[in-house]
């Protein structure tokens, strides 16, 4: 792969459902933040759960927590909803797609849901469906798991010694 140094920022926001997350999430989250340069403008937006209760089904809480996500939409926005049931794709193929987000100057938004995940509705309206894993993963550590990658997509990009083959 050959080094790629692109001067257009990329904005990325990580739309999340799930607010007060444990000082160990925060901290994760920070550690990845921070070590990208500043042409990677990354920014969290919590979104309140839905409420749940024993009387009434999960998929309510889905839809509302659906419709307090595309409210933090914009039309240009490039949606990828993370949902164990999307589509896998390595790290290089994910660097490979950075470069790409980046060199067409768009605005990515990572969805992540909470405990019972996406509402189809959230699902259909994204561009991309992804599966971080086969494995159902707590949705703090989703965060975490993403920011990683993202970092480490970088460091490929970048020819930073961090990845290794």
């Amino acid at each position: 792969m050959t080094l790629q140094i692109l001067e257009t920022d990329l904005k990325v926001s990580l739309i999340a459902v799930g607010t007060k997350m444990p000082v160990w999430v925060q901290n994760g989250c920070y550690e990845y933040s921070k070590r990208l340069p500043s042409e990677f403008k990354i920014k969290t937006i919590e979104i309140p759960l839905g409420m749940r209760s024993k009387n009434q089904s999960s998929k309510k809480a889905i839809d509302q927590e659906c419709a307090s996500i595309i409210k933090v939409l914009e039309k240009k926005d490039f949606l990828i909803a993370l949902d164990v049931n999307g589509k896998s794709m390595s790290t290089a193929k994910l660097a490979s797609e950075m470069t790409d987000w980046q060199m067409q100057g768009l605005n990515i938004c990572f969805l992540i849901g909470g405990p019972d995940g996406l509402s189809l509705d959230c699902l259909k309206r994204a561009h991309l469906v992804w599966s971080l894993s086969d494995l159902t993963l707590p949705h703090p550590v989703v965060r975490i798991l993403l920011l990683e990658q993202i970092y480490r997509a970088w460091t490929i990009n970048t020819n930073h010694p961090y990845h290794r083959q």
